[in-house]
């Protein structure tokens, strides 16, 4: 790692908060879409008659 100086803290902290956004963004878009696969496969089976 690079010797940040006087800026590693904030250098870090921007690091750090950039990562745990990406984490949560990366759960939230899973999230979405396995509710939206329920869904997909609930109105499948509400239009296919032998279901």
């Amino acid at each position: 790692m690079p010797e940040l100086g006087k800026y590693a803290d904030a250098v870090l902290s921007a690091y750090a908060v950039s990562i745990a956004l990406l984490v949560v963004l990366l759960v939230l878009t899973l999230r979405r879409g396995r509710r939206a696969r329920i869904a997909l496969q609930q109105v499948e089976k509400r239009i296919k008659p032998d279901g």
